[in-house]
């Protein structure tokens, strides 16, 4: 019996120990977005949950009002802290990709989410890259919209200074096999500023015929402005990401395809890839390609209950 307790004791002892060695671990996660972007807390929640299943820290930090110039500087206030890992989007490498690389340098593992790509994550010397390739995900969306006879659209571009906002675009006009040219604006960011500036261009260019937007950000704006038109059949709208805005205008048919990068898994993975090698010291072999995924009115029930949240 005694030698039984004492067994029951060293395995509670050990459960203990790694119990309180998980609470000890702190991760950084530094994103680009704004509060008031949608997409993140479907990310940020993710993250959290698989911190809390884990039993890690994270802690969540992002540039007041999307502004990519401060992230640079919170990366490096997040080094100086010394957490046993960060993880970062990479919107722009000129400005995060020496910080990530410094991070590195210093004994910090960093895992790339969201925005980067597999090769940035190479060249900054990141553990693993998880996230859409978004180039094929616009590309994918354009094939649908090509399969309807579209070929003109408007990319409504909400995140103009970030690199990969231009390879959605650029995708989907090689889906239709149509130049992009011109058919890409800077909507900024503003719900005002993004309806006046792309119903300017539907105005001068009356014959288009489809809308993109490239989130939440641009397309819940662009949904009341189509539906205040009455334009609902006039265009064929495609967005990237989910809101509760948008599966409301699947439902009712105004949005015809969303690409779906699978947020949840770019932060639970994250935070899972990152834990596992912090405690461990394994790895899996391969980035992780979240996306894309086309959701239509045909799958949409499947994600209904969880948009905003983790969908």
């Amino acid at each position: 019996m005694t030698r039984i307790l004492a067994g029951v004791f060293a395995v509670c002892g050990l459960l203990f120990g790694a119990t309180a060695a998980g609470a000890a671990e702190r991760i950084v996660f530094v994103g680009h977005w704004s509060e008031s972007d949608s997409f993140y807390n479907v990310i940020r929640n993710s993250a959290q949950l698989a911190a809390d299943q884990l039993g890690v820290t994270i802690e969540f930090r992002n540039p007041s009002g999307g502004d990519l110039s401060e992230m640079g500087r919170l990366i490096d206030q997040a080094i100086a802290s010394k957490p046993a890992g960060i993880i970062s989007t990479v919107p722009d490498e000129a400005i995060v990709g020496e910080p990530l690389s410094n991070a590195v340098a210093t004994g910090i593992p960093v895992v790339i989410a969201n925005s980067g790509s597999a090769e940035i994550a190479a060249k900054i010397g990141a553990l693993r890259y998880i996230g859409q390739a978004e180039y094929e995900a616009g590309k994918a969306a354009g094939g649908k919209a090509k399969a309807a006879g579209v070929n003109s659209f408007v990319c409504v571009n909400h995140f103009y200074q970030h690199p990969v906002s231009h390879q959605r675009c650029q995708g989907f006009a090689d889906g239709l096999g149509v130049p992009l040219g011109g058919q890409e604006i800077d909507s900024g960011t503003d719900p005002n500023d993004v309806v006046t500036r792309a119903a300017a261009y539907l105005k001068a260019h009356a014959d288009t015929q489809a809308i993109l937007t490239l989130g939440p950000t641009g397309a819940d704006p662009m949904i009341k402005w189509v539906k205040d038109q009455g334009a609902a059949d006039q265009y064929f709208f495609a967005t990237f990401d989910l809101s509760q805005d948008i599966v409301s205008a699947m439902k009712d048919g105004l949005i015809k395809v969303a690409v779906d990068q699978q947020p949840f898994i770019q932060g639970y993975g994250a935070v899972a890839i990152l834990t596992n090698y912090v405690r461990y010291g394994v790895l899996q072999a391969n980035d992780v390609f979240s996306g894309p995924g086309l959701i239509t009115k045909d799958n949409l029930e499947q994600v209904l209950a969880l948009a905003g949240k983790y969908r």
